[in-house]
Formats: structure tokens, sequence, C-alpha cells
């Protein structure tokens, strides 16, 4: 992707996945790739700062003989998902009409 990506966009596609199900971190970037490049140790540092926000939790569960680090959305995660949404909506509706509008504008020309 050509667009810088913010660390808040970064952290609202992380909870979006997660809140779907409690899930681990190859399967959060795999998910997340389907949208942008992003690679796991790009996912690490964004999953220590949710949880040192408390908008996610952890654990540990056995998986094949080897213990895999699940991830789990809190309350205040989701809360926090909910306003990442809505602002996503405002910006993605201000990026699109600006967007949209230039494009008209060089249709007519």
């Amino acid at each position: 992707m050509v667009f810088p990506v913010s660390a808040a966009l970064l952290d609202a596609l992380v909870l979006s996945v997660v809140s779907r199900e409690d899930t681990y971190g190859y399967k959060i970037t795999q998910e997340i790739r389907d949208a942008m490049e992003m690679s796991e140790s790009t996912l690490y540092p964004v999953l220590r700062r949710l949880m040192k926000s408390e908008f996610l939790t952890s654990y540990d569960q056995e998986y094949l003989g080897r213990n895999r680090r699940y991830y789990k959305i809190t309350d205040k995660g989701v809360e926090q998902l909910k306003n990442y949404r809505e602002e996503w909506l405002i910006y993605m509706d201000k990026i699109n009409s600006l967007i949209s509008d230039q494009i008209d504008k060089e249709d007519n020309q």
C-alpha cells in the first residue's frame, strides 16, 4: 500500500480482528494482510501496546504440544473499537468526498 499506516489504524485493525474471536498472532497478521501488508514483527509491538492500554488480554493454550498465546478483547477494548469505527466512518466519508469530487471534475473535462 502506498499510503502510510498510523498506529491508530493498526490498533483499530487488530482490535477488529480480535473482536470476532480470541485468536493468536500469526492468524491476526494473516487476516490483516487481506487488507494491507503487515509483518509479524510489526504486529507484536501493537499487541503489547493494546495490552498495556488494557484493550486486550492474553492467555496461553496448548496446540499440537506447544503453547500458543491467544489474545482476547476486553470491555475497554470493545469501547475503543467502537470509537475507532465511528472515527473511521467520518474519516472515510471525508476522504471519499475529496477523491470522488476530484474524479468527477476530471471526468467532466
